[in-house]
């Protein structure tokens, strides 16, 4: 029986992507369809919805494994399609469901439960409800982070959801980011070296662990003002600087990026910012841009020299390589560290529907600077011809825009920090 509930659990994720997918591609194209193709629709949507409330259901499983393929089925269905409408009714007992897991499931169960419930708070598009969700789990993610006998994987999961969730649903400034940042400094801070200037040895598994609490910290570093980021460049850069020696490939490139997003962040508070001992930094920097040590493998040294050159480049010249994501008629252009680390963030747990989110999902479009969702009909999509110019002016405008009023918030919110 139980086979048979893992399997009907990922036919029920196929059915879900299939019917979205048919009906996104026509999602943002008005068309005068006929009577019969908008009652098609509706049944295509409330088949679908019948669907996913069959997996929620299952999150109450008594068989781990059904739960476990409830919550994968989940994580599709979430990262895919843009659900506000559906989940804003299920939004309790998705939640109940979810901290049930977290505190009773295994291993595997709580780390698939932890991103389903970052998803859900995405979902709902970082709101009153998102806020009231993330309270309610926010003890128990807390407990498993600081559990060192918990699974590694559910611990990491669980620093990335505490990381994103209090970047989308907590109130911007204020007393909750601040606990968020000194628990992820907690974690990640015992890579740091010792007096002597030693880096400790890890233990197994720690290197993504500590990799994931520094992500989720780097990101809430975004939204912190003036007067807390020089309080941590202080107290973090020196320290940063010599984890670049690392044993571990993934961590030392999650350091190097965190190096260049505080530089960035302190250079846009003080334009005489300078690193304390740059010379060295850039010596450094050099050295694993330029890695050729046969023992690692072949894959880490090339993605290693890569993100290192375009470090090495940000500190020296504060030159940065724009990356441009295009999805549908629009693109938003990745054209600094602090928009690196946010569109990174996304991408990590959206995977290939971060673009679907881009296009829909409105919290991501705020962010981003993107305005409403377009709606076009047939002949505009046909006739558009906007240039690659014009795109980038609108989106590199809209970004600056939106960077001035956080900076004008990052104010405000000093006396609170």
């Amino acid at each position: 029986m139980k086979g048979e509930s893992a399997a009907s659990d990922e036919e029920l994720t196929s059915d879900i992507l299939s019917h979205y997918s048919s009906a996104s591609e026509t999602a943002s194209v008005l068309e005068e369809g006929t009577g019969s193709e908008q009652v098609d629709e509706q049944t295509a949507q409330e088949e679908t919805e019948d669907k996913l409330k069959q997996c929620i259901d299952n999150l109450m499983d008594r068989s781990s494994k059904t739960r476990l393929a409830a919550l994968e089925s989940l994580q599709q269905a979430f990262s895919s399609r843009v659900l506000y409408d559906f989940l804003t009714g299920q939004r309790l007992t998705v939640c109940d469901c979810l901290e049930r897991s977290l505190k009773k499931g295994g291993g595997a169960e709580q780390a698939a439960a932890a991103t389903v419930f970052t998803l859900l708070c995405i979902q709902l598009g970082g709101g009153d409800e998102a806020e009231e969700g993330f309270k309610s789990l926010r003890p128990i993610l807390t407990s498993i982070l600081n559990d060192n006998s918990a699974n590694i994987a559910a611990r990491q999961s669980c620093a990335m959801t505490l990381g994103m969730c209090c970047y989308v649903s907590t109130a911007e400034g204020g007393e909750d980011l601040v606990k968020i940042l000194a628990l992820l400094e907690s974690v990640f801070t015992s890579s740091y070296p010792n007096r002597e200037g030693t880096l400790p040895s890890p233990k197994p598994g720690m290197p993504g662990l500590h990799t994931a609490a520094l992500q989720a910290w780097s990101l809430l570093v975004t939204l912190c003002p003036a007067s807390k980021l020089t309080e941590l460049l202080e107290l973090h850069l020196p320290k940063l600087q010599a984890c670049l020696q690392s044993s571990d490939v993934n961590y030392r490139i999650a350091v190097g990026e965190t190096i260049a997003l505080l530089v960035e962040l302190g250079r846009d508070i003080d334009e005489e910012f300078e690193v304390e001992d740059s010379e060295g930094l850039c010596e450094c920097l050099k050295s694993l841009a330029t890695d050729g040590n046969k023992h690692r493998a072949k894959n880490d040294r090339r993605k290693q020299r890569s993100i290192f050159r375009e470090v090495l480049h940000y500190i020296e010249n504060e030159d940065f390589t724009e990356e441009r994501i295009r999805f549908g008629m629009e693109s938003v252009y990745i054209d600094g560290w602090m928009r690196k680390r946010i569109y990174d963030a996304f991408k990590e747990i959206l995977e290939s529907g971060v673009r679907h989110h881009l296009q829909y999902n409105q919290l991501l479009r705020d962010i981003f600077g993107l305005g409403p969702p377009l709606i076009l009909d047939a002949a505009t999509i046909k006739g558009n011809k906007i240039s690659r110019v014009e795109k980038h002016l609108f989106n590199s405008a809209a970004f600056k825009a939106r960077t001035k009023l956080r900076n004008k918030v990052r104010d405000k919110r000093a006396d609170v920090m």
